[in-house]
């Protein structure tokens, strides 16, 4: 079962990944798909922000992937992996690639997130969180969060929990 939320303004997207932080954990992987300009890594922003993570979060495009590791000083309670496949599409087997960045090395301590990952990455995780963002002409963001595998439906079942508060997002559907 898919969940979809309508996000106003970009803000609205950085909020909602705080928020869907809440709902993440050590060991589950994100797979992040929408074209360019959707608000992906907006959104991994929140999430790392609602992890309570170092650094800025920026899109990894050039260096595939980064790891931001939690500061105890912002409650960090687990490490975040931001990864972008986007390159890594035009080779013969992408998968290859990235069983290369051994993303899987560093899955149970860590939220892995990639951007671009669909048709890729799935073999990382028994479970993962699939989460379409398209973005309006006038730029409201749909972001549908779908679970497959694992325990997600249990998850998802109370996403009310993650809409953002203060900001403009409505559930849809």
């Amino acid at each position: 079962m898919s969940h979809v939320f309508e996000l106003a303004t970009v803000d609205d997207t950085r909020a909602f990944g705080v928020r869907l932080a809440g709902l993440l954990r050590a060991g589950d992987l994100v797979i992040l798909s929408g074209p360019l300009g959707a608000g992906k890594t907006a959104l991994v922003q929140g999430i790392g922000a609602g992890l309570g993570v170092l650094g800025d979060i920026t899109s990894p495009t050039f260096v595939i992937a980064r790891v931001h590791r939690p500061d105890s000083a912002r409650g960090g309670r687990v490490a975040l992996v931001h990864a972008d496949a986007y390159r890594l599409g035009d080779a013969a087997d992408p998968r290859a690639e990235i069983d290369d960045l051994d993303l899987d090395a560093s899955m149970d301590e860590a939220v892995t997130v990639v951007e671009w990952g669909e048709g890729m990455v799935e073999q990382l995780g028994d479970a993962h969180l699939r989460i379409t963002i398209d973005r309006r002409d006038d730029d409201t963001r749909v972001v549908e969060l779908t679970g497959v595998g694992g325990d997600w439906p249990t998850r998802l079942a109370d996403s009310d929990g993650i809409r953002v508060r203060g900001g403009t997002a409505r559930r849809c559907g």
